[in-house]
């Protein structure tokens, strides 16, 4: 039964083909009747016209459900063959013969599946088939007429919906690949930045606190409570992360940046100005300064590292993270080597999420030495700006080494 129901679910997909079309064949069983009882005249003419008719009827209807060759010259040369060959044999027979007529509809429908085209060659086929059978037969056969109008329109109006509704499906199935490669996408550039940074600064104060145990155990005691802290904030972010749920705050990044700098040797300068951003831009700023910082930390071998936030001005925020190490140099005393990717694979990934934001990500030498890292995005204000903090500048909040 299982084989069964997959079978049907197969054909169901693959939607109808040119064989559902040949048992409509046995409408021209009339006119083999008409042939057999002795009745036409030159049967031999209207038997050899009869096997042709079926002849090119079957490869017209096989050929329409193969895309390749549907519209392909040999189908329409075929199909003129077959509309001329009705139009003789209902001229030169009448009565059964035209019945042929709707085979003839089925086969325009099948090929003329929509469009301009399809009225173009339906109604002149419907007005020469009325002319012949009002002629042959008068009013009595104005079924056939009406007949072949309906066939052509009903079968075109089928495998026009069937192809649509397959299409739909193809499309459907394109957009769920997309999403599941975005997510995959989204995860990985979120477990980089996460792990990178989280796992550098832990890398620092592990090494902190194995210089500071000989000679000072509560300092060092006080390193590893930050590396439990650290790892248990990683964990929280890593199942935020893979609900998708992870929405990333500039203020807090700030504040782990200092932090992170601090613990590596480096003195950290944050500066801010201007109003408060969307949380879409907070988010992304965040994000830079968590990839920027880690790279100063595992690569640089800086002394020092600014961290500007400006803006918005004319419509856009500017977010600047310099650092006067070796840029892409060896990584400095206690810092991680960088991984395969190298560093900046990270901000790599950064930039095409700016860029879908409509912002810009730069990064390089910075002028005067070092590493610096720039980010814009269209913004707009939401809220106050950060404040000075007591003992620094206008704008300025500054933490010293440790």
């Amino acid at each position: 039964m299982e084989i069964w129901r997959r079978r049907r679910e197969r054909l169901r997909e693959r939607g109808p083909s040119g064989l559902s079309l040949l048992p409509w064949l046995l409408m021209g069983l009339g006119a083999l009747s008409h042939l057999l009882g002795g009745e036409a005249p030159n049967p031999w003419i209207g038997g050899l016209g009869l096997l042709a008719f079926n002849s090119l009827y079957i490869a017209i209807v096989l050929r329409a459900f193969d895309p390749r060759v549907r519209e392909a010259p040999l189908t329409w040369w075929l199909l003129g063959a077959l509309a001329a060959l009705t139009f003789g044999l209902a001229i030169g027979y009448g009565r059964e013969w035209l019945l042929l007529f709707p085979l003839l509809g089925l086969a325009v429908g099948a090929v003329v599946r929509r469009g301009r085209l399809l009225s173009r060659i339906t109604f002149p086929l419907v007005a020469g088939v009325a002319a012949v059978t009002f002629w042959r037969d008068g009013w009595d056969s104005f079924g056939v007429v009406y007949g072949t109008f309906i066939s052509v329109m009903v079968t075109a109006a089928i495998l026009a919906l069937n192809e649509t509704v397959r299409e739909l499906r193809a499309t459907r199935e394109e957009l769920a690949r997309t999403a599941v490669e975005k997510e995959r996408l989204r995860f990985s550039r979120d477990l980089h930045d996460l792990l990178g940074h989280t796992l550098s600064v832990i890398v620092v104060k592990s090494e902190a606190a194995r210089r500071l145990a000989p000679r000072d155990l509560d300092a060092a005691l006080a390193q590893v409570a930050d590396i439990e802290s650290v790892g248990r904030q990683a964990l929280t972010e890593i199942r935020e992360a893979v609900t998708g749920y992870r929405e990333g705050s500039l203020a807090a990044e700030l504040d782990r940046a200092r932090d992170a700098l601090s613990s590596a040797g480096i003195e950290p300068v944050v500066r801010r100005s201007g109003p408060l951003l969307e949380p879409a831009a907070e988010a992304l700023f965040g994000w830079v300064v968590r990839e920027s910082v880690t790279n100063a930390v595992r690569h640089s071998g800086a002394s020092r590292c600014v961290v500007e936030v400006s803006g918005p001005a004319a419509g856009r925020a500017r977010l600047t993270v310099t650092d006067d190490g070796r840029g892409d140099g060896p990584p400095g005393p206690g810092a991680a080597a960088p991984g395969p990717d190298g560093p900046g694979s990270g901000l790599r990934g950064l930039r095409e999420r700016l860029a879908a934001a409509g912002g810009t990500l730069e990064s390089g030498p910075a002028p005067g030495g070092g590493f610096r890292v720039v980010a814009e995005l269209p913004v707009e204000a939401t809220g106050p700006g950060a404040g000075p903090v007591p003992g620094a500048d206008p704008g300025e909040v500054r933490t010293g080494r440790c």
